[in-house]
């Protein structure tokens, strides 16, 4: 049989097999046989190569006289959306998409920005999505091309949850439809059809953002603070609850006696549910106290994602000068940023002034800090 033909058969068998599924829970070899007239082998040859295929499962074997039960299953993954959380500070809220694939990473925030309305600022790390709003709406223009095909008409916060109000068309209406619901993070998706625009409302919780700065955990013997900012992320991660956003290094003022090497230091970013700030920090305190190689170590702790620009300036100068405990303390206190440890907080605290930032601000100490002052 040629190729075209195997696929149209391929087809007919698979939309028969989903119907008896939907309508009984399960088919048999007899249901197949008859539903396209074809002798019993010949049926029971293609759920044979369906299950090899995955398409189809068993759902119980033949026991006696009684025939083995079969079930049909999508061809198509449950959902290309892994994780989809938000984060809130103050008016603004950071929302966090992560897909299985960069390509469908890319294409969301080609389209989001495109379309404009609520988003401010859109960022994409591989397959994770970053986008930044002020809470309120602003009309999305969605269609077939040149218009987008995806947008955020707006973002409210409802009580302890954040609402995100979509508009799409196309594939994105089948994310939308068929996906999103089942992404970790997510409530509830709600839907409504006005022609072949799908408009729709993702309900997540108002997470807290939480930065963490890391520095001094390594010794001239051994160690490295990005890798015990990695293992920490990484143990946090099993905590019910946190979600973890990202690991990150900047360099600091390479002319500093102490340094072990290149002078570097660490921060990573999870989303916690607001109750479980104390724990988290907690925990985090003890797992690098217990881990670090230097007595020196430091960490410091901060709620939200928006860095002013006085703190800014403290990242700016971290990488020029040399700062010292007291300065780094009255620092920490004006911006309400938690400082644990010993002299490792200075860098600690210059770790998360320097949050935000792109890759390649971050990893050059020469590059100016914008947004200081």
């Amino acid at each position: 049989m040629p190729m075209r033909g195997v696929i149209q058969k391929r087809r007919e068998y698979l939309h028969l097999m989903r119907a008896c599924t939907l309508e009984r829970g399960y088919f048999t070899v007899t249901d197949i046989q008859g539903g396209v007239s074809v002798p019993r082998s010949t049926a029971q040859d293609w759920i044979n190569r369906l299950l090899d295929e995955g398409c189809v499962v068993v759902r119980e074997r033949k026991i006696g006289r009684s025939p083995a039960r079969y079930a049909a299953i999508s061809a198509l993954p449950s959902s290309a959306c892994r994780r989809i959380f938000t984060t809130i500070d103050h008016d603004r809220v950071e929302i966090h998409h992560e897909c299985m694939s960069s390509a469908c990473a890319a294409f969301c925030a080609y389209h989001h920005s495109h379309a404009g309305g609520i988003l401010q600022d859109i960022h994409r790390d591989g397959t994770l999505i970053r986008e930044w709003a002020r809470l309120g709406c602003q009309d999305v223009d969605i269609g077939l091309h040149p218009s987008s095909a995806v947008g955020v008409a707006g973002v409210e916060r409802e009580g302890e949850d954040i609402v995100q109000y979509i508009r799409c068309i196309g594939g994105p209406a089948y994310s939308l439809t068929d996906m999103m619901s089942q992404a970790e993070g997510v409530c509830e998706v709600n839907i409504q059809r006005s022609g072949d625009i799908v408009e729709g409302s993702v309900r997540t919780r108002a997470l807290t953002h939480l930065i963490i700065g890391i520095d001094d955990t390594d010794s001239r013997e051994g160690g490295a603070t990005f890798a015990l900012a990695l293992a920490l992320l990484q143990h946090l991660e099993t905590m019910k609850g946190v979600l973890p956003i990202g690991h990150y290094v900047a360099m600091l003022n390479p002319g500093v006696m102490e340094k072990t090497a290149g002078n570097s230091c660490s921060f990573i970013e999870v989303a916690v549910p607001p109750e479980l700030y104390a724990r988290v920090r907690d925990r985090s305190l003890v797992f690098v106290e217990d881990e670090a190689l230097s007595p020196d170590w430091g960490m410091a702790f901060k709620q939200g994602f928006r860095i002013p620009p006085s703190l800014r300036s403290y990242g700016e100068r971290a990488r020029h000068e040399v700062i010292t405990l007291e300065e780094t303390e009255t620092t920490a206190a004006q911006h309400n940023v938690e400082i644990f440890g010993g002299r490792g907080v200075v860098g600690a605290l210059a770790a998360i002034a320097l949050s935000g930032l792109p890759h390649e601000i971050l990893l050059r100490a020469e590059a100016r800090v914008p947004g200081s002052r």
